[in-house]
């Protein structure tokens, strides 16, 4: 039997806390000074889609989220899970999971969060009528009878999860998933207010109408200006949240993030102008900020296009990509090239070099114009694509980049395009392009997390694709109790994704942003990159 053993010790560290320093919160180390002032800027890259959690599919929609809502457990600095709306949770054999939830948890509004909360919530996002764009993640979790509700083949009242009382939940599963649990820290799993949202529908989570459990709530949001966030008062763990507002501004262009953070204006950046790097790295070296990240960056092409359902033109493409230079000219804050899907820091995975990424660039490059005249495209025939990405000034420099190498290297004709986020998801997943630029952090940190992606069931990556040889390799490793065959798996997949080129991964994240020195209790040892508003705090 496996228990959470994490949440005596937490309520005893929090009470310590209290009682010895208490004008302190329990995360804040004592003797730190905090400023009279406890409010936060944040940049957050672009306008979020939305902030409901069974719609969102973003990392910038993710961000607020998880100030707004909290779900099951949490993670800690460290990437740990800790204990969220669940204090505590047992299991015996990997299938039937029960949750005991805290009595003190309450929405905004004063309710209590409840196990049929969840029940709702869960239901919710995996019904078709809710046409949440992460249902496959609710499939993946192996909850019973997800994958039959998403498909419409039973009614989402069926699905494996019950309330036996106000705190008390049990989740059934259709076959063993060790890291479960794990899996309860993702936005899609995040609980809704029932009553709220049958009142207002889409119109929820407007400022005047939001309801939410976690630390913060919706005050104001300006779209395309700024969306701010106040203390929640009936937060369960309010008396240890020390920052008192929260504003996260949409900014595309990193340059002027850059000078807006410079001039004081923001404490986090989202991003870092890559022409600038250097600079910030020796003129601002306490706010230069570079983490490892479970993300990969990589193009995706639309296989069900011509000439891209031809796997010599996906392979050309892919192999006259210059990676090296991408990473370290283009980037050059760390990043690693990347020749397969997932992170080499992903726990438990240990890729193997598929056969292109052993080559050297002059290698490549002869084997990409093999291929690509042996598909008919040449100097009297030049292959012309559009490639898609979405607003920003980093990604429009890496597209710019890789259009030079394969003019130059192949005599391509290639057309960028640029979309706001929110539209440039709509392209994405309704198959409206013939390359995109993508990116994909992992929801936990286990292969599974992006080798799911390109299942052909996946609206997000794998539609595209539509192998069954690939989808008969992730149903088996997801079926598997044995980490070592699951593992074995992993490299299978991988391996085919070398031989078919769906995609053509590019580099492996870092993370670099501008972070305020006065920014206390930063979780930089975090892989997933879970913010949590309600552990900072901000020193005098």
């Amino acid at each position: 039997m496996y228990k959470n053993k994490i949440t005596q010790a937490l309520l005893l560290g929090a009470g310590f806390a209290m009682a010895s320093t208490a004008a302190l919160a329990a995360n804040v180390p004592a003797g730190t000074e905090l400023a009279a002032t406890q409010e936060i800027v944040r940049g957050n890259g672009t306008e979020v889609a939305t902030i409901d959690p069974h719609k969102s599919q973003g990392v910038p929609e993710s961000h607020v989220i998880r100030d707004l809502l909290e779900g099951l457990v949490n993670q800690d600095a460290d990437g740990n899970t800790t204990p969220g709306v669940a204090e505590s949770w047992e299991t015996a054999d990997n299938k039937t999971f029960t949750f005991h939830l805290r009595k003190d948890a309450k929405w905004s509004n004063g309710d209590p969060v409840t196990a049929g909360d969840f029940v709702y919530s869960f239901q919710r996002a995996v019904d078709p009528a809710t046409a949440s764009p992460y249902a496959w993640y609710m499939e993946y979790t192996k909850m019973k009878n997800a994958k039959d509700i998403v498909a419409g083949k039973k009614d989402k009242s069926e699905l494996g999860v019950k309330a036996v009382d106000d705190h008390t939940l049990v989740v059934e599963l259709d076959a063993a998933v060790p890291y479960f649990v794990m899996m309860m820290g993702h936005t899609t799993v995040k609980p809704v207010h029932k009553a709220t949202v049958e009142k207002f529908g889409d119109k929820w989570t407007k400022p005047e109408n939001f309801v939410g459990n976690g630390a913060y709530v919706v005050d104001k949001w300006v779209v395309n200006e700024r969306l701010v966030l106040k203390r929640n008062e009936q937060y369960w763990d309010n008396e240890n949240t020390t920052l008192n507002k929260v504003t996260f501004l949409p900014i595309e262009n990193q340059v002027a993030e850059m000078n807006r953070f410079l001039s004081g204006e923001i404490n986090i950046s989202y991003d870092v102008p890559v022409e600038h790097f250097k600079r910030l790295k020796k003129e601002h070296p306490e706010s230069l900020s570079v983490v490892g990240n479970l993300c990969t960056y990589y193009y995706i092409f639309n296989t069900k296009k011509a000439p891209f359902d031809d796997v010599r033109v996906r392979k050309a493409i892919s192999y006259a990509i210059d990676r090296n230079i991408v990473s370290d000219a283009i980037m050059g804050q760390g990043q690693k090239p990347a020749y397969f899907l997932t992170p080499e820091i992903t726990s438990g995975f240990n890729p193997v070099m598929p056969e292109y990424g052993q080559m050297t660039q002059k290698e490549r490059d002869e084997e990409a114009a093999r291929l690509l005249a042996e598909a008919g495209y040449g100097k009297d025939n030049p292959l012309k694509f559009n490639l898609l990405y979405n607003t920003s000034e980093n990604h429009k420099k890496v597209a710019v980049a890789l259009g030079s190498m394969w003019k130059k290297t192949l005599g391509l004709d290639v057309t960028l395009e640029n979309q706001e986020w929110k539209t440039y998801l709509s392209s994405k997943d309704s198959g409206d392009f013939e390359v995109a630029r993508a990116g994909w952090c992992g929801d936990y940190n286990e292969a599974s997390s992006f080798l799911t992606l390109m299942k052909s069931n996946n609206t997000t990556g794998g539609i595209h694709y539509d192998s069954k040889a690939y989808d008969e390799i992730i149903d088996k490793a997801l079926s598997s109790t044995s980490e070592e065959e699951r593992n074995a798996l992993y490299l299978e997949a991988e391996a085919l994704m070398a031989k078919d080129m769906p995609i053509a991964p590019i580099y492996q994240y870092v993370k670099s942003r501008l972070l305020s020195p006065k920014v206390g209790g930063f979780p930089a040892n975090n892989p997933e990159e879970k913010i949590y508003s309600k552990d900072l705090y901000i020193i005098k």
